[in-house]
């Protein structure tokens, strides 16, 4: 909204000396300053209301595990408000409308994005917190099934619209492969769309695993897209991706200010959530964001560069399905189920050897950034 006011009053912004709000809204770094920021605080003075609203509805944690010891050291989390989500989205999306160029495509369709897989997640959180007050036989949340057709659904639409909008900027539509900045492979609408469903749907469901203890989540987030902020500017620039190697995209420069927003808000999010978390996420925060990140992610062409940064919850998937995999083939063939992992999602296991719950916190934070200071590196490889 205030790109397009500066940009459309830029005359008489000029009349009256005030033209320099031109250039600042000119240059992506400023936006992404801008984004970042203002999301932050968005956060910071939206949370303490939020979080009261929440209290009031008794829309709160109740963690039950099929682990007697796990119990006993979340025991401390019942009670706590959850469907935090609900500040993580609102700041993005105040940022976004308030920051963004709102007549690029790509930035009303992020919004599309954010606002119907948080309305996903929302309606999954208000139906399983507030089971207890409903009358006996209410619906305990939305099942595995209907999340995963609304996340397909999304991804596809989402998935054709994007490919069509390149056809009408000239854009050619490939595979990026890390390490290897020479090879691209040319994508077809189908193809285009399975990998967006693919991706999308994988990571939405990825970071909701991963939000499990207290600043996990959004720390790991918040590292992601602030590292994406920069392979967006890049993507977005003609001279610097041609210097780099890396694919252009015209008009994908707004993406950074959407990775903006998503750092922003899930710092001022951890103000909150920080251990011990007076707020949890929920279904509400983890599905948008995952979806949200991954759509920036294939608009800059950069899904498979997403497995490294995103690598925290890349293995926190892997583990669930190895976990229940493996237990489903042992108890098949032996007769008793086996387990990998002492507990999944993986953090739980690190839980399980004896490392405090802001150990496991901190130490994945600093595999993420390890992850995404790799990932950096790689734009100077040739």
């Amino acid at each position: 909204m205030i790109y397009l006011l500066v940009q459309h009053f830029y005359p008489w912004f000029v009349a009256h000396h005030l033209g320099f709000l031109r250039v600042f809204f000119r240059y992506t770094t400023f936006q992404v300053a801008c984004s970042i920021l203002i999301s932050f605080v968005f956060c910071l003075a939206l949370g303490p209301a939020v979080i009261g609203w929440l209290r009031r509805q008794k829309i709160a944690d109740n963690p039950n595990f099929d682990q007697a010891d796990i119990n006993l050291l979340t025991a401390s989390k019942k009670g706590t408000p959850t469907m935090g989500g609900l500040l993580i989205l609102s700041s993005i999306v105040a940022t976004i409308v308030l920051l963004a160029d709102l007549s690029n495509f790509y930035v009303d369709l992020a919004l599309v994005c954010v606002i119907i897989l948080g309305a996903v997640g929302a309606a999954d959180d208000w139906l399983k917190l507030t089971a207890a007050r409903r009358q006996t036989g209410s619906r305990q949340g939305l099942t595995s099934l209907e999340k995963l057709l609304f996340q397909i659904g999304i991804a596809a639409i989402l998935g054709y619209w994007t490919y069509q909008h390149g056809k009408l900027i000239d854009t050619t539509h490939t595979l990026y492969f890390p390490f290897l900045k020479s090879l691209f492979v040319p994508l077809s609408l189908a193809a285009f769309i399975a990998i967006f469903i693919f991706f999308l749907t994988g990571f939405s469901n990825a970071v909701n695993l991963t939000d499990g203890m207290d600043g996990l989540a959004a720390g790991c987030m918040a590292i992601c897209a602030g590292t994406f902020i920069v392979f967006a500017t890049i993507a977005g620039d003609l001279q610097l991706s041609s210097n780099l190697l890396l694919p252009f995209v015209p008009s994908s420069n707004q993406m950074a200010v959407i990775a903006g927003a998503i750092t922003g808000s899930c710092l001022g999010f951890l103000w909150f959530n920080a251990n011990p978390a007076q707020v949890f996420m929920g279904d509400t925060g983890s599905l948008a964001l995952g979806g949200l990140i991954c759509y920036v992610c294939i608009v800059i062409r950069q899904e498979l560069m997403l497995v490294i940064v995103g690598g925290i919850f890349v293995a926190e998937a892997l583990s669930v399905m190895m976990q229940v995999s493996y237990f489903k083939y042992t108890k098949r063939k032996l007769g008793q189920g086996r387990r990998i992992f002492l507990m999944s999602p993986l953090h739980h296991h690190f839980q399980k050897k004896g490392w405090t719950e802001t150990q496991v916190v901190v130490r994945f934070w600093l595999v993420a950034s390890m992850l995404a200071a790799l990932a950096l590196a790689t734009i100077k490889l040739r």
